[in-house]
């Protein structure tokens, strides 16, 4: 099983020890990346993915690396801490510079087999939109079983969390852990993914954006193929 883990900061705190206990349970080839360490760019939109392709993006080399990962993986780790009830910058700067690969556009086909999950902590509360800023991407890119965990630590450091909190966040990373594993190489498309990528497929249909077109025409998706087959 192959594990790109990356963390929307570049500090090892709670969110970071959390995701590393899970990624130990999955038992996998691990690459892990730090933001804003290994990727600092705000996306400049200069709309150039979209029209020209993305190797036009102005930090496309920096990106090479984590989209490589990204498309090798079987599953697909993001952490943030709560910023004001958010991700952090960095990692929604990451998520940004992927928008030329959201459905509407030119998604993936390796996505559609792929599992992801997103991990947030927080001294009190946000997680729940801070999963979700993760989690829209996950979707929107096809990943089809996206899992989500949550917690508020009541803590501003890994050591401080009490001993209930460790008990809390060790069941919950196992039960995802065993999960991920029962449906390792078995993960298929439910009926919401296929619903959007059906009414996408109607839009590429028309031929509003040439690149998008032939990204679905060329891959047989204006046909009767699809990236889950």
């Amino acid at each position: 099983m192959k594990i790109v883990l990356i963390h929307g900061q570049n500090h090892k705190g709670s969110t970071y020890h959390i995701a590393r206990q899970l990624t130990d349970k999955l038992g996998g080839d691990v690459t892990e990346f730090f933001l804003p360490r290994d990727l600092g760019e705000f996306c400049c939109g200069c709309t150039r993915c979209f029209l020209e392709g993305e190797d036009k993006c102005p930090h496309y080399q920096k990106l090479a690396p984590i989209t490589k990962a990204l498309d090798s993986a079987d599953v697909i780790v993001l952490t943030s801490p709560v910023y004001v009830y958010h991700a952090t910058g960095a990692m929604k700067a990451l998520l940004d510079h992927y928008g030329y690969r959201w459905m509407p556009h030119r998604p993936e086909a390796s996505m559609f087999r792929k599992q992801g999950v997103c991990i947030s902590t927080a001294a009190g509360a946000g997680m729940k939109s801070t999963n979700k800023d993760m989690a829209d991407s996950l979707s929107f890119w096809g990943v089809p079983k996206i899992y989500k965990f949550g917690i508020g630590v009541a803590a501003t450091s890994w050591e401080q969390v009490s001993d209930s909190k460790q008990k809390k966040i060790d069941n919950a990373t196992s039960a995802i852990a065993n999960s991920i594993i029962r449906h390792q190489g078995r993960v298929k498309p439910g009926l919401k993914t296929k619903m959007l990528f059906s009414i996408m497929r109607l839009f590429q249909k028309k031929g509003l954006n040439k690149l998008d077109h032939d990204h679905w025409n060329d891959r047989g998706w204006l046909g009767n193929k699809r990236p889950w087959n």
